[in-house]
């Protein structure tokens, strides 16, 4: 069931957007290195990679939100393990920001 449900833009689309917002951040660290340490200096603005990484983990909200008002009444266990799978997407794609303390 859940497999099926995952076909539902509602379902998918957050889990993408987590996907993005990593591979976003894994390749600016990649590309330009963690501010602050061997010899890249701090950035003085957070940069377009962060503004589109913040654009990414909150404009996945709304979408969760109508994914759980529609899908929870009507199938619970399949719901709760799609919206597990967004919370741990969501938290994979935040950690490297802990992580290097970006």
């Amino acid at each position: 069931m859940i497999l099926a449900m995952l076909k539902r833009p509602s379902a998918l689309v957050p889990l993408l957007m987590s996907l993005a917002a990593l591979v976003l951040v894994l390749s600016a660290v990649g590309i330009y290195g963690v501010p602050g340490t061997n010899g890249v200096p701090p950035a003085e603005d957070e940069g377009t990679a962060a503004h589109l990484f913040q654009l990414l983990i909150a404009g996945q909200l709304p979408i969760i939100g109508f994914f759980a008002v529609k899908w929870l009444p009507k199938v619970p266990l399949a719901a709760i393990g799609i919206l597990g799978m967004q919370l741990a997407a969501a938290i994979v794609a935040m950690f490297p920001v802990f992580y290097f303390g970006l």
